[in-house]
């Protein structure tokens, strides 16, 4: 995906239409400018519904600070972001994914777990019938799940998770994410417990270091200082300990809906 920052940040936002699926206000645009023109996602912080463990008005900040770390670790797995004015005031404003319609996550019966795909976490459905929740065994899937550790994040569903045309896999709505408690709820167990590459570790050792610098600075102006110091212990303990973390004796490991 092309960078389209530049567009994001001073094309003029005309609103199409609200998707309403979104518990907060999203609408869908248009944008166009010198740099060309868009379809972008438009969230104005002043539709942002109050949380009870998230700070009021600061999701769209969080969302930022999420393309931030995912650029800087090289990731990419956020599209192109901006903080912004709009016609709705100042908020989040993010490039628009065309999906491919690839689906990486899936509930089958219990034991029906396909070649390719891992179990991630066995419950019962409303009938009461056993299942798995099973995505695939797919290393952009592990890039995000590694993502939403680094970031805390709280709300990683099935429907925050696209494939563009080209295959690329990206990730959105991290507005819940980098609380200074542990709040990891995830579609993405498969990998639990497994141990890190070391390719994995390296590149959060490079994100630690990243973080005492020009990103840190920039975060900073995003997050609260607990929350900032919190990332960094995140990451020094998952390469401390060298292994993604287990979903055993979490109360909450999964997001609802799933999907």
């Amino acid at each position: 995906m092309t960078d389209r920052t530049g567009l994001l940040e001073r094309g003029e936002l005309v609103v199409e239409r609200r998707l309403v699926a979104a518990s907060n206000t999203t609408l869908l645009c248009r944008i166009a400018g010198p740099d060309g023109n868009a379809r972008c996602v438009y969230k104005p912080a002043a539709g942002e519904r109050p949380l009870w463990d998230f700070p009021d008005g600061t999701l769209a900040a969080r969302e930022y600070a999420a393309y931030l770390v995912s650029e800087a670790a090289g990731w990419q797995l956020v599209p192109p972001t901006v903080l912004r004015d709009g016609p709705y005031g100042f908020g989040m404003c993010q490039l628009w994914v065309d999906q491919s319609g690839e689906e990486l996550v899936d509930i089958v019966p219990r034991d029906a777990v396909r070649d390719g795909w891992l179990a991630a976490l066995h419950a019962v459905d409303g009938d009461g019938k056993p299942v798995t929740l099973v995505h695939a065994d797919d290393p952009r899937l592990r890039r995000l799940a590694l993502f939403d550790i680094v970031i805390n994040n709280a709300d990683r569903k099935a429907g925050h998770i696209l494939v563009d045309s080209r295959g690329t896999l990206l990730g959105v709505d991290h507005g819940v994410s980098f609380h200074a408690e542990d709040k990891l709820r995830t579609v993405l167990w498969g990998w639990a417990g497994a141990a890190l590459s070391d390719d994995e570790r390296g590149l959060l050792l490079h994100l630690l270091t990243e973080t005492e610098g020009a990103l840190g600075s920039r975060l900073a102006e995003l997050l609260a200082a607990e929350e900032l110091r919190a990332m960094r212990e995140r990451i020094s303990r998952l390469v401390g300990h060298g292994r993604l973390p287990a979903i055993e004796d979490r109360p909450r490991p999964i997001p609802w809906p799933v999907f």
